[in-house]
């Protein structure tokens, strides 16, 4: 069974000021001769990884501080600057569980414990170490102080303070101000005031001074009642906070003496802030908590000083005051069913007037925000509440009405809505639209707020385009057995909804160039071809259908003409997202309608200038060059080539044109491309080696370095690689125009001699050589010596022709036609000739196995 006694999480504090989770583990403390001392060691329950190795120094300041477990799930300190998770229990006590320490001057660690067994056994453990007694709570003083007087502050009981009167005010509050620097005078002094009820006799001076207008006298008490707030007590705030003595509190912090003039917050609160009940609420104790949690939060924001570097992590406890506070309240309110029924009652009430519906939304508002404070189990069960509740009918009611502030507010709880769980938004849209018109489902009018937005910034339509981007994410979509998410949602949405996106685009886009083309208009197009272009990427056969049967590029690529570069970047944006698809559905829509005119004139009107359009249209030509699209590299040069043939600061285009020349040698000889086929079939591939060996033979050496009594074997006769084969097919193809018609009349030769080539057959062994076997004999081959009745041959009268002696003729069984050309001169392929007449069979043989 795992030891939980030494079960603790690991904590660093950050630069915000905010304590960050460094994992869960198990602690221990032993001997570290790495480190040449006593030392901390927490290694992962997870994997045993070493989350924290920590040296016990002598002069460092271990303090050990108490933990509230407040909430299941959320624990504070009384004394310390943050809030931690811990899955535990809930209780109702108060536990020395927390053990914290600074390595450096901006580097604190905290190891929450999950027993307190464990926290007082490393406690000893530290204690032991630095050589103090293990019932204190902080080993050191956090301040230079004489032994003396560290001795008096630890030998006394406790603090002692003076009596509450208005003569020695002065005299309270030197004493605050000398103990907050020492943790353990701060502590000492927090005591003092909650055991002798002195906050209250100091807010009963308070009214004293006022009545005398004693101003050095209310002086005194803004200091007082500052320095009590960063003593960081809950115990403290619990009877400031209270109901007969907030406001008091707040009265003696209007008098800082650093302003000329007192501040009227009392007056602010009391006068100015009114109290709105929406829908009454009948219990007392939740009404006291949201006027409690309104007037600490006030205190928080408006009536504190901003605090200082060094004061601010001594008012964490207010913050989780107020926190805690608000997951009250949120609770409260979510088990009050009278209470949320009459809301949602009301809200979708006709007769309901427009002042009494803000007000209701706005509330409702303020709700779901308070709800962001909850931990996500319980925020899963406010938001499953409010969904059964209604609150999305609620909202579809509450946005087709004409107030912009109502229907502000419910674009807000929308969002909260769809960011907490999307399925549930989608799964109510597809079910209202079996019932209803196209134009009030709440898809819709989602988007026709986000078209009708007067904002000159769009700041609403950029949240709304968010959250529809949101809903039609696949990848947050759920999947099952017996349902699929994606598929029914994706088809509701294109038809029922797309055409409502869509339709400002195909509004301004009825001519050649925009009808409309101001900022804001512009600023709309953009948002709408962001989510197309994202669904583009995203979905599949959907959106290609509807952009194909709506013919959509054709109608974006007139945006390329518009005077705001951003807009034409996102139409362009938009077919480069298409194009990077490389689907041939896609291609043959685009050159059809011939889609890549728009891009081209664009370009062309861009100039010399080098700016982002310039570069993202050359991107687009030069992903179609690299990733060989043939279609539309065959579209452009065909169409385009000579617009773009003069642009030579780039390669690009030549490269297209090259690309093109290339498609085009394959289709006018498409037995040299049958040869690259069949030897880029993986079972014809030798070693790299090898390959470079007989490259080395065949096309750079010549016959004149070979020995007497070798054979040339035609390099037809050797298998080659897709790579290796194109460095001599490209130079035989340069010299086939000057050839020509030396080919015709070796061709016309043999058909007179009414033979037919014989059939050969290409066989590769599984190692690097390759042989080439035929049918007949080798000395059959047309053109070759001791071949009966062939030109040249010692039976046949008269000889071939000088340039016939340099090209063979091959004819595989697949058809394939093997053309090698010899440079050499004349003579000395005449001598090859005779020498290759007279050489031994048994040597051609070996040749050929080589």
């Amino acid at each position: 069974m795992t030891d939980t006694r030494r079960r603790v999480k690991v904590y660093t504090l950050n630069e915000d000021r905010q304590w960050d989770d460094r994992g869960t583990g198990h602690v221990s403390s032993c001997y570290v001769e790495r480190l040449k001392g006593m030392s901390l060691l927490v290694r992962a329950e997870s994997d045993g990884s070493l989350l924290l190795e920590s040296k016990i120094n002598p002069n460092t300041a271990y303090q050990k501080q108490q933990v509230v477990f407040l909430n299941p799930f959320l624990l504070c300190t009384t004394s310390s600057s943050a809030l931690w998770k811990w899955k535990g229990e809930l209780f109702a006590i108060c536990k020395d569980t927390l053990i914290v320490w600074s390595e450096a001057e901006n580097y604190d660690l905290a190891l929450s414990f999950q027993e307190k067994a464990g926290c007082d056994e490393i406690w000893e453990k530290i204690c032991q170490v630095q050589g103090k007694d293990p019932s204190v709570d902080i080993t050191q003083d956090l301040v230079d102080e004489s032994e003396e007087e560290r001795f008096d502050d630890m030998s006394s009981p406790g603090l002692e303070l003076p009596s509450c009167e208005l003569s020695r005010l002065e005299e309270i509050a030197e004493l605050v101000a000398s103990s907050l620097p020492s943790p353990l005078r701060r502590e000492k002094l927090a005591l003092a005031l909650e055991n002798e009820g002195y906050i209250k006799k100091l807010l009963e001076i308070f009214h004293v001074c006022e009545d005398l207008e004693n101003i050095e006298g209310l002086h005194h008490l803004y200091e007082i009642i500052k320095g009590i707030f960063l003593l960081n007590r809950t115990a403290l705030f619990e009877v400031m906070f209270s109901e007969e003595c907030i406001m008091d509190v707040i009265g003696c912090l209007e008098y800082d003496p650093s302003l000329s003039q007192s501040r009227k917050h009392r007056e602010f609160l009391t006068k100015t802030a009114k109290f709105k009940e929406v829908i009454p609420i009948s219990d007392p104790e939740l009404k006291q908590k949201i006027h409690q949690t309104y007037r600490v939060q006030y205190i928080q924001d408006m009536v504190l000083p901003t605090p200082s570097v060094f004061e601010e992590n001594m008012l964490s406890t207010l913050h989780s005051f107020i926190f805690f506070n608000k997951v009250e309240i949120v609770g409260m309110l979510q088990e009050d069913e009278k209470f949320l029924t009459d809301l949602f009652a009301q809200l979708t009430d006709e007769a309901t007037d427009e002042e009494k519906r803000q007000e209701l939304v706005n509330f409702l508002k303020e709700f779901c925000a308070f709800s962001q404070t909850l931990q996500p189990q319980n925020r899963d069960a406010f938001f499953k509440t409010l969904s059964n509740m209604g609150i999305l009918p609620a909202l579809e009611v509450i946005l087709g009405m004409d107030d912009a502030q109502v229907r502000s507010a419910a674009t807000d709880i929308f969002s909260y809505l769809v960011e907490y769980n999307p399925s549930m938004v989608r799964e109510f849209v597809m079910q209202e639209a079996q019932q209803n018109d196209d134009d009030i489902l709440l898809i819709n009018l989602i988007i026709e707020h986000m078209i009708c937005d007067t904002d000159p910034e769009l700041g609403g339509a950029v949240l709304l385009m968010g959250l529809l981007r949101t809903l039609v994410d696949p990848e947050n979509m759920l999947a099952t057995a017996n349902k699929t998410e994606k598929t029914e949602f994706l088809g509701f949405f294109y038809k029922h909804c797309m055409h409502v996106l869509t339709a400002p685009l195909l509004a301004n886009t009825t001519e050649d160039k925009p009808s409309k083309d101001d900022f804001q208009t512009a600023q709309l197009l953009a948002l709408i071809l962001e989510l197309l272009t994202f669904c583009v990427e995203h979905h599949t056969y959907h959106i290609k259908n509807y952009i194909i049967n709506k013919d959509i590029l054709r109608r974006v690529l007139v945006l390329m003409a518009s005077k705001h570069a951003f807009l034409a970047l996102c139409a362009l944006r938009f077919k480069r997202k298409i194009i990077g698809l490389k689907d041939e559905f896609y291609n043959r829509y685009i050159m059809k309608s011939f889609l890549f005119e728009p891009v081209v004139k664009a370009f062309l009107n861009n100039g010399s200038r080098y700016n982002l359009m310039n570069s993202a249209i050359i991107e687009m030509f030069e992903f179609i060059r690299v990733e060989d699209i043939k279609s539309l590299t065959a579209h452009v040069i065909e169409n385009y080539w000579k617009a773009l043939e003069d642009v030579d600061y780039v390669q690009t285009f030549k490269g297209l044109k090259l690309r093109f020349e290339q498609q085009r040698e394959r289709q006018d000889n498409p037995k040299l491309d049958s040869m690259r086929s069949i030897l880029r079939n993986h079972r014809y591939r030798r070693d790299a080696r090898t390959l470079e060996d007989e490259e080395e033979m065949w096309f750079n050496t010549d016959e004149d370095d070979m020995e007497d009594g070798e054979a040339v074997v035609p390099p037809s006769d050797k298998t080659k690689n897709d790579e290796d084969i194109m460095d001599p097919i490209s130079k035989f193809m340069e010299r086939k125009k000057l050839k020509e018609s030396e080919e015709k009349e070796v061709l016309l030769k043999t058909n007179l001699s009414g033979r037919q080539s014989p059939s050969f057959k290409l066989s590769f062994s599984s190692g690097t050589k390759s042989n080439l076997t035929s049918q007949s004999s080798a000395s059959n081959l047309p053109g070759s010596p001791g071949s009966p009745g062939s030109p040249g041959s010692p039976g046949s009268p008269g000889s071939v022709s000088k340039s016939t002696s340099q090209m063979a003729a091959i004819t595989t069984k697949g058809g394939l036609v093997g053309l090698v050309d010899y440079p050499d001169d004349d003579e000395e392929d005449d001598e090859d000739e005779d020498k290759e007449e007279t050489l031994p069979l048994s040597k051609k043989a070996k040749l050929e196995s080589s």
